[in-house]
């Protein structure tokens, strides 16, 4: 994987090494499909208007139409691109995976982040999910730990699947003693 930014396991523990470090790799399982379409929603909430008005302009202030006829072609230009090909790229690179040893995620479009998080240092674990996501059925799961570095969020999950992770994981980190720092 060249051009992939990342953070090792020492950089989330703060700096820590262990002996036997976590191997990064890509993680196994994808997002799901339908975070295709949660990509797709911002650029189109965005680029609509914004090709919408630029059009009404250019029709209504004849000194002002070169300009607007640039903006309006532009937003169409730039919401096609990022409703089409970003959703997409995105999602053949947005994965995860959990492990009984740690958190893998590897996210990214443009550049690319890949982070292990082991379980060990887990310290809160949550699930959230806005109205659009609600309605897409997805969710967006947070692991944090004590390091700066240390949270990861996987953006489209299954709801289900995001809730029952979040379970599993609480419950797996209970059986660390300490407080994961």
């Amino acid at each position: 994987m060249h051009n992939l930014a990342v953070r090792r396991s020492a950089d989330i523990l703060g700096g820590m090494t262990h002996t036997a470090p976590l191997a990064l790799r890509e993680p196994a399982n994808q997002v799901e499909p339908r975070a295709r379409t949660l990509w797709r929603i911002v650029p189109l909430v965005v680029g609509i208007p914004a090709f919408l008005i630029a059009t009404i302009v250019a029709l209504a202030v004849p000194q002002a139409r070169a300009a607007a006829i640039a903006v309006a072609v532009a937003a169409l230009v730039a919401t096609l691109f990022f409703t089409v090909v970003v959703p997409e790229w995105r999602y053949r690179f947005h994965r995860w995976e959990v492990s009984p040893a740690a958190v893998y995620t590897q996210s990214g479009w443009f550049r690319r982040t890949a982070v292990i998080i082991p379980i060990a240092r887990i310290q809160v674990v949550d699930t959230e999910a806005g109205p659009i996501e609600q309605l897409l059925r997805l969710a967006t799961l947070t692991v944090t730990t004590a390091s700066s570095a240390g949270t990861i969020r996987i953006v489209g999950l299954d709801a289900e699947t995001a809730r029952r992770i979040a379970a599993d994981l609480t419950t797996t980190t209970q059986a660390y003693p300490g407080d994961a720092t």
